[in-house]
């Protein structure tokens, strides 16, 4: 995990679910297959109805769909509200997003599965915050994430916004997931 995450924010609303970050019907791709993987970042958010009500900008495509080729999106962190990943336990949400290029979520809670799925696969680094963020930022600002600092940065303002501490997932984030921090204790 880098110390700083920077780029461009994508922001959604509450009770973003797992069908919605990736639809059930592209679940046909097999993400042990390279090709097929990159599938999930280019589908990845195409449940989300556009525009998003009441949010800033909310009408900005994640991927844009005009060049078949493409799998990734030009946001590197989404911006979410309350209980995002909720629904099925399905985890190919946090690897859709990870493989459109997505490296963090920051958002206020999230349904405990897609927390476990993003920590336990090394997908993207779930922060919390206790401030209503979806409000406070526009898809399309630049951001950046101290993650020693346990904070969100809003470049064109300078506004800092804190985070939760990661905890104990840290070290699973750092390692890459579950099985690489198992590797790494000498429990495999």
């Amino acid at each position: 995990m880098d110390e700083v995450i920077r780029g461009k924010a994508y922001v959604l609303g509450d009770d973003v679910d797992t069908d919605q970050i990736i639809p059930a019907h592209y679940l046909m791709y097999n993400p042990a297959i390279p090709e097929e993987r990159r599938q999930f970042g280019r589908y990845a958010l195409s449940g989300v109805p556009a525009p998003q009500a009441g949010l800033p900008d909310g009408n900005r495509p994640f991927v844009d769909q005009t060049d078949p080729e493409n799998t990734r999106s030009p946001y590197t962190i989404v911006i979410g509200g309350r209980n995002f990943g909720c629904g099925s336990s399905r985890e190919h949400a946090p690897l859709a997003l990870a493989e459109a290029g997505i490296q963090a979520v920051v958002a206020e809670f999230y349904a405990r599965i897609f927390f476990r799925n993003s920590v336990n696969g090394g997908y993207v680094v779930p922060f919390e915050t206790p401030e209503r963020l979806v409000e406070q930022v526009a898809t399309g600002d630049e951001v950046e994430i101290h993650t020693r600092e346990n904070c969100l940065v809003h470049r064109a303002t300078g506004w800092r916004f804190p985070l939760q501490p990661l905890g104990d997932v840290a070290p699973i984030i750092e390692a890459g997931g579950v099985f690489a921090y198992a590797r790494q204790a000498g429990m495999l």
